[in-house]
């Protein structure tokens, strides 16, 4: 288990087979995981999402992880850790030129990489709820920085599904998130996607529905947003 379970990270790689393997690896040391495929998928992504880290492989087609590094630099601080089949010198320095936080070489064994994963995150202040740390929904109380939906002194369980959508949900209250967004959240692979995906997120939203709505044929606290996905609204 790593120094913070919590973390969130994006890995962007261009070869399926290396995503499917760094997910599987670093979701069971913990780490929620959200994959893209190419440096423009990872732009979608971070548009709409906040990660803890980057784990971006430097040689993919089109836009290479140098570039992604450079321009991510102009306007965002989360720490980014390149990977490449490239070694040699020049190009280590090329990528902590460009903004990495750190840089490893492929092959690579997976232990080196949690350790320079933990490596950089202790290095970074605990991030904050981005949201409000409670949110009143009618009868009920959520707290974000425990994940905990309570009525009074009843806790109402959520499972591990219904958890990760509220945490993102409440990080902006009152304002739409897109069912891709969710997906991703839930840590779906992204390339896999298509309506399958949106109506698993659509059936995790009536679930969630029923143990915050009152009515959950009319849901207040959590509306449908049609054409874009859901938004929390709290009192």
């Amino acid at each position: 288990m790593t120094d913070a379970p919590d973390a969130h990270i994006l890995v962007v790689d261009d070869d399926e087979r290396i995503r499917t393997l760094l997910r599987r690896f670093l979701m069971r040391n913990g780490f929620f995981v959200t994959t893209a495929r190419d440096a423009a998928q990872a732009r979608r992504l971070l548009s709409g999402l906040e990660f803890d880290l980057i784990v971006l492989d430097v040689m993919m087609p089109g836009e290479d992880g140098f570039s992604l590094t450079r321009d991510l630099r102009k306007r965002s601080l989360t720490p980014i850790l390149l990977l490449t089949a490239r070694g040699e010198t020049d190009d280590r320095i090329t990528g902590l030129e460009s903004g990495a936080d750190d840089y490893l070489p492929k092959p690579f064994e997976p232990r080196e990489l949690l350790l320079r994963i933990a490596a950089i995150l202790r290095r970074i202040p605990a991030a904050e709820a981005r949201g409000p740390k409670y949110l009143a929904l009618g009868p009920l109380r959520y707290d974000a920085g425990k994940g905990e939906l309570t009525q009074g002194d009843t806790h109402i369980r959520l499972t591990g599904s219904e958890q990760t959508l509220m945490r993102r949900l409440a990080d902006t209250p009152g304002e739409p998130v897109s069912r891709a967004a969710l997906i991703e959240e839930l840590g779906r692979d992204p390339d896999g996607g298509g309506e399958n995906s949106e109506r698993a997120i659509d059936v995790q939203i009536t679930r969630l529905r029923r143990k915050l709505e009152p009515d959950p044929r009319e849901p207040r606290f959590l509306q449908t947003v049609r054409g874009t996905g859901y938004m929390l609204v709290p009192d």
